[in-house]
């Protein structure tokens, strides 16, 4: 039986291209998103014909425990995760709303909980089992006008060294990728003149694309299994 990797933030970017190197290594595929369901149902039919896995695709908020409950059943046996999933918010702190800072928090932070507390125990019980969280440079250095993504960012990262030492014992590795700039549609925010800054300040002098995402999330995900607690940093040099 093939093994299956869940992966969430699956339509777009990051995800999409990790869904097709997953693929491509020959996992079984449940991939999750809040709301581009067609999407899904495209890349399901893409990687079904060129690579020959099963792949099943579902609508699920992660911000939401009880969606969450009920993905992770339907899911099944899952052998690999990837939390991939966010969002962000680009303005003064003052300015977000209560609610604005809970689901970014929610999404970017409490779905990781979400998903390894109901996820975590088939892993022990197999004793094997690898969880790959994707988080982001901000989660290192902090940013302006990104108060809320960076403190979401740095739990992860937190939450993934404390994770991997708690489940290092049953044989299962907890690692995370902190990306830079990566050329996707979360930075659709950002104005052609403030990109090009950016770019500026990278010294590859330019953005990393989403396939050199997924391949970095598949040398993680191949690396040994002494691997583990570590935010591997991809961003051109930048930070």
């Amino acid at each position: 039986m093939k093994k299956k990797a869940l992966l969430t933030g699956a339509s777009r970017g990051i995800g999409a291209a990790t869904a097709i190197m997953l693929a491509k290594e020959g996992y079984d595929l449940f991939l999750v998103c809040k709301s581009s369901e067609n999407k899904l149902k495209e890349l399901k039919k893409e990687l079904e014909a060129a690579y020959g896995v099963s792949c099943e695709v579902m609508l699920c908020d992660v911000s939401d425990y009880r969606q969450v409950e009920i993905m992770v059943k339907q899911a099944g046996e899952v052998h690999v995760l990837v939390n991939n999933a966010a969002i962000s918010y680009i303005g003064l702190m003052t300015d977000m709303s209560y609610e604005q800072w809970h689901q970014l928090i929610d999404t970017n932070l409490s779905a990781l909980f979400y998903l390894c507390r109901l996820i975590v125990p088939q892993m022990v019980s197999r004793k094997d089992g690898r969880i790959i969280n994707v988080s982001s440079v901000w989660g290192q250095a902090g940013a302006s006008m990104e108060v809320a993504y960076s403190a979401s960012k740095g739990g992860v990262n937190s939450f993934t060294r404390a994770l991997a030492k708690e489940l290092a014992p049953s044989n299962i590795q907890v690692n995370g990728v902190a990306f830079g700039v990566i050329d996707t549609d979360m930075n659709v925010g950002f104005s052609k003149e403030e990109m090009e800054s950016l770019r500026e300040e990278i010294p590859a002098d330019r953005l990393g694309n989403a396939e050199e995402a997924a391949q970095m999330i598949k040398q993680i995900l191949n690396a040994p299994s002494y691997f583990t607690g570590q935010i591997v940093t991809m961003d051109g040099g930048w930070i």
